[in-house]
């Protein structure tokens, strides 16, 4: 069985057992999560589409951990006019593992 979710303003395709990383949550480690906003569900040959969510349907998840991504480089550089700027950007991210998958 297989579902799109949305969490964090993106969109995922996930199915039992499946690790990701989404947006962060704001939960501690082993915390459970239920994810309501499901876009479409398909369990092999019934697939089921939402306008805009299902009603009814849920995605169990298990927050595994939380962390940092590698820092992202912002380099503005203006030729001949001996300017340079330099930032960095590290996003936060919690690591979820989906549990189950209900309609």
């Amino acid at each position: 069985m297989h579902a799109v979710i949305k969490t964090g303003g993106k969109q995922y395709r996930v199915k039992e057992g499946d690790v990701l990383r989404v947006e962060k949550l704001g939960l501690d480690q082993g915390a459970k999560v239920k994810l309501d906003e499901i876009l479409m569900l398909s369990d092999g040959e019934n697939i089921t589409v939402g306008t805009p969510f299902i009603k009814g349907a849920k995605v169990t998840a298990e927050v595994m951990s939380n962390g940092r991504a590698k820092k992202v480089k912002i380099i503005k550089f203006r030729r001949r006019k001996h300017s340079m700027t330099q930032m960095g950007h590290r996003q936060s991210y919690s690591e979820i593992k989906i549990k189950s998958i209900k309609a």
